[in-house]
């Protein structure tokens, strides 16, 4: 339980040791083959094997307990960074979910789409519910453009960019260093950021968005497994 109260507080938690060296290169060559784009895709809930990651997830003696109450996989993003296919991210928060239809509710707002999904903006409370799942497929160090992260800032509800920027010069910023086969759980409301990588060799990350089986305000996840 100090975990999950580590992760109350801070907004992130680092789970090592989770996936083996050979879970890892499976994982790799199942998402290659899947043809996910230059740098990435968010649709990965549709190949079998990140379906029994999410489960495995689910049931993980460590990580489970960080999730929602009957928690459900909601997405899965691939991120495939390296210098060849490089960015960097500036400061924000994970304010958008996967849905299946665009309802009328004046606590719904940021319509977008992305890679054929309906993304929104649903109300705070239901971005307090979730829980981020990052399962490091390679080492990441500080030359991969980890992922660097503002404590405590998750509990501050949706933020502007002047109480953001405040925000970060008072809690200060924290590198996400990880292993191979690290997970790293966080809150999406919490603060994150990432710079260009460096280093030659790739920064590969299966981010997994976990949330409660129903949604209000009349919309429905696009997936949940």
């Amino acid at each position: 339980m100090r975990a999950v109260s580590a992760l109350d507080h801070a907004g992130f938690a680092a789970v090592p040791g989770v996936l083996s060296v050979d879970q890892c290169a499976e994982l790799v060559t199942v998402l290659d083959n899947a043809g996910c784009g230059r740098a990435g895709s968010r649709n990965l809930l549709d190949v079998a094997a990140c379906q029994r990651l999410a489960s495995t997830f689910k049931a993980h003696a460590q990580i489970g307990p960080f999730l929602p109450q009957g928690a459900v996989a909601v997405q899965c993003t691939f991120f495939d960074k390296s210098v060849d296919n490089n960015w960097l991210v500036a400061l924000h928060q994970d304010l958008s979910i996967p849905i299946q239809k665009r309802v009328l509710h004046p606590d719904c707002s940021g319509w977008s789409e992305k890679e054929g999904v309906l993304y929104v903006q649903p109300p705070v409370a239901v971005l307090e519910s979730l829980v981020a799942v990052r399962a490091h497929l390679d080492d990441c160090g500080s030359a991969n453009g980890p992922l660097r992260v503002v404590p405590g800032s998750h509990r501050h509800g949706r933020l502007s960019t002047e109480t953001s920027t405040a925000l970060r010069e008072q809690n200060g910023a924290v590198q996400c260093i990880a292993r191979r086969g690290d997970v790293l759980v966080m809150r999406p409301l919490l603060l994150h950021s990432s710079s260009k990588a460096q280093a030659a060799a790739p920064r590969r990350v299966l981010h997994f968005l976990f949330g409660p089986k129903e949604l209000p305000c009349g919309l429905t996840w696009y997936r949940a497994v």
